[in-house]
């Protein structure tokens, strides 16, 4: 897999075991023309993708809410000290397998995944809405550069 850079793009959730890696956006490849994966939801949640050293520390602090969710990667583990909300974090493999969902509320410091490589935040309750669950995968798709 390349490098992640920091940007937007989407996000699917679902069962499908297909994911798009920031190699195979670089190189302009989408396996379903209409950006949807199958078993996925069929529009994409609005993705930042967090990478670089200082986009993955300031993560969500400073901010009231989110729309959509945030890419932390790589990340093992998370804390919510100085966050105004609750979040949910869901904890994903390299295949982006879920591992584990949880609600943290702000002032909390997550126990390491060891076998985590990426994490996704988002407002509390956003998750469930979404019908994340340990066991299932996602399907990311970082936007074209400009």
């Amino acid at each position: 897999m390349g490098r992640w850079r920091d940007g937007r793009g989407t996000l699917a959730v679902g069962t499908d075991t297909s994911t798009v890696t920031q190699a195979e956006a670089d190189a302009g490849g989408d396996p379903e023309p209409d950006g949807s994966a199958s078993g996925a939801r069929p529009h994409g949640i609005p993705l930042r993708i967090a990478a670089s050293y200082r986009a993955r520390a300031k993560g969500l602090l400073g901010v009231d809410g989110v729309d959509g969710a945030l890419l932390i990667t790589p990340c093992a583990s998370v804390h919510t000290f100085r966050m105004r909300f609750t979040i949910d974090v869901a904890y994903l493999d390299r295949d982006f397998r879920v591992l584990a969902v949880r609600t943290m509320k702000p002032g909390r410091l997550g126990l390491p995944r060891p076998r985590a490589r990426h994490v996704l935040e988002s407002e509390g309750g956003a998750m469930e809405a979404w019908g994340l669950r340990p066991g299932g995968r996602v399907r990311i798709s970082p936007a074209p550069p400009q």
